[in-house]
């Protein structure tokens, strides 16, 4: 199997069409398309059946992706153990993290990295979702997650709170509410379902069922945005509301407890730039 090929059918086996794991591939859609049909020509089976909802996995298709998915690891693995030895402070580092850590930490981080090491290209991506370090995604990450697979190597940057906090605006039209009432009569914003499941249920341990939720959000700057412009009751990091001027903390005896972790592939903990951009991350974070 053509690991050039390979790598193709697993961008269209875990997206589900020819469009996406172009754009997920850097590919043109065309090219995507051939390299596919020389694939399913190789090995003399049809791989994917094309239906209106995307490309559907036949059981040969099944069988390829187990195969090709531990070429991709061993490729991928290949490719860490090289890094691994890199002694070059010089090149690309990928970054993951979410917008909220990336404007309140991690630009003080890379503007200081990029003083002492200019010729270190930081590739950040900010996101709620989990970037897959195996999979190279990413070379380090800012989780709030700590890791359990035995590759990564994680590092405990810091303990922080959320708190209730609304706008102040928001207060004085519909005043400040009640303890133990689910947070009746009034209107929240919370993250979507998939990136945190249990808002949906309870803010700061205070159950939602009487609330009205008014605005869903995938992103933590927007959760700030939505809150500052008085749509509704939120869940904020209390570091990053605290000091500002058009909010106001309710309840502040109340608070949940988070950890912040930094994350990166064991093959990679010798690579002198990801050291680099790693000791700078937490240099920024035990001063804050």
């Amino acid at each position: 199997m053509d690991w050039d090929n390979a790598r193709i059918f697993l961008g269209i086996y875990r997206i589900g069409t020819l469009r996406g794991a172009a754009t997920r591939l850097r590919l043109d859609q065309a090219t995507v398309g051939r390299r596919l049909a020389a694939m399913e020509e190789s090995l003399g089976a049809r791989l994917f059946l094309r239906t209106p909802a995307g490309y559907v996995p036949t059981p040969a298709g099944e069988l390829a992706f187990a195969t090709a998915e531990r070429m991709e690891q061993a490729a991928d693995q290949l490719q860490r153990q090289m890094q691994g030895i890199d002694d070059r402070l010089s090149g690309v580092v990928r970054l993951a993290a979410t917008d909220t850590m990336g404007k309140h930490f991690l630009m003080v981080a890379m503007q200081r990295l990029h003083a002492v090491h200019p010729d270190i290209r930081v590739v950040l991506s900010t996101s709620t979702q989990l970037s897959n370090l195996t999979r190279r995604e990413a070379d380090l990450a800012v989780r709030t997650l700590r890791p359990s697979s035995p590759d990564l190597i994680s590092r405990h940057l810091t303990r922080r709170e959320v708190g209730l906090y609304a706008s102040r605006n928001y207060l004085k039209l519909r005043g400040e509410p009640q303890p133990d009432t689910a947070l009746q009569g009034h209107d929240l914003v919370i993250y979507q379902r998939s990136i945190s499941p249990s808002q949906s249920e309870a803010l700061c341990g205070e159950p939602c069922s009487n609330a009205r939720v008014a605005m869903e959000v995938n992103s933590g700057l927007m959760m700030i945005e939505a809150v500052r412009a008085g749509i509704g009751i939120g869940e904020l990091p209390t570091h990053m509301a605290d000091g500002d001027p058009l909010l106001a903390r309710i309840w502040p005896q109340r608070a949940e407890a988070y950890d912040i972790w930094l994350v990166l592939h064991g093959d990679l903990n010798r690579t002198a730039r990801v050291r680099a951009v790693a000791d700078a991350i937490v240099a920024v974070y035990g001063e804050m």
